[in-house]
C-alpha cells in the first residue's frame, strides 16, 4: 500500500512539475496569422521584476515582400525606432499554476498599434498563442508562435 502511496505522489509530483515548469524564455518563429508565412524571429527574457519581454532579433524574408526598416505610424517611444532589435512586448506576468501569461503590451510595427497581450504556452512547451485585442480579448487576433531552442 505505502508503494503504491509512494509511486502515486511521484508521479504527481513529476506530472505537476513537467506541466507547469516550462516558461515563455526562449526564441520564438513568430508565424502570420493571415498568411501563415514565418515573420519574425523573437527573443523573450525573464525580467528582474517577473514579467517578460520580447525582441524581434531577426526579420524572416518572404518571397514578394520588402520588410520595413522602421517602424510605422508608432507612437512615442516606438516613433521612427527600427524594427530589428525592437521591443515588441512588454509586461508579461505569469499567472501561478497555470500556462497563461497576461497583462502584457504588444506592438505590431507594421500597423503602428499597439495592444493588450495574453500568451497560453502549450502543454508541450513548443508552440504559444499570443492573443492582441484593445479591451476585450474576444475581439483580438491571435497567432500561433513556435519554439526554435
Amino acid at each position: 500500500m505505502y508503494k503504491n502511496l509512494l509511486l502515486a505522489t511521484l508521479a504527481s509530483a513529476l506530472f505537476s512539475a513537467h506541466v507547469f515548469a516550462e516558461d515563455i524564455s526562449g526564441t520564438w518563429q513568430q508565424i502570420d496569422d493571415k498568411t501563415g508565412s514565418a515573420k519574425a524571429i523573437i527573443k523573450i527574457d525573464k525580467e528582474a521584476n517577473n514579467t517578460y519581454t520580447g525582441k524581434i532579433i531577426k526579420i524572416t524574408p518572404r518571397p514578394g515582400y520588402t520588410p520595413r526598416e522602421t517602424c510605422n505610424k508608432c507612437p512615442a517611444p516606438y516613433t521612427n525606432d527600427p524594427i530589428l532589435g525592437m521591443e515588441i512586448i512588454k509586461g508579461l506576468k505569469h499567472i501561478a499554476g497555470t500556462n497563461n501569461y497576461e497583462k502584457g503590451r504588444v506592438i505590431d510595427p507594421l500597423a503602428g498599434k499597439v495592444y493588450d497581450a495574453k500568451v497560453r504556452l502549450n502543454a508541450t512547451g513548443k508552440r504559444l498563442t499570443l492573443r492582441a485585442y484593445m479591451g476585450v480579448s474576444t475581439l483580438g487576433r491571435s497567432q500561433t508562435w513556435i519554439r526554435l531552442d
